[in-house]
């Protein structure tokens, strides 16, 4: 059992650095500090909408097998 969170943990880790990667299209320097596009209260729609669910999933996952990793020797 403990292989398997191991597992899980690593996939889910890699996983959610690579969504959260794409989900970076204006994320410029400017952008940090405000100067960038005013759209940011925009709706998500099409790809940018599934990349968002996607990562809160992977990020349940992932803290999911943390502490199921903790209580599970």
């Amino acid at each position: 059992m403990s292989q398997f969170l191991k597992i899980v943990q690593l996939t889910s880790s890699i996983l959610l650095i690579i969504i959260v990667l794409l989900q970076g299209k204006n994320a410029g320097f400017a952008n940090l500090f405000g100067a960038g596009s005013s759209n940011v209260f925009a709706t998500k729609r099409g790809a940018e909408k599934i990349l968002f669910y996607a990562t809160i999933v992977l990020a349940i996952i992932f803290a999911g097998s943390v502490f199921a990793k903790i209580f599970v020797k």
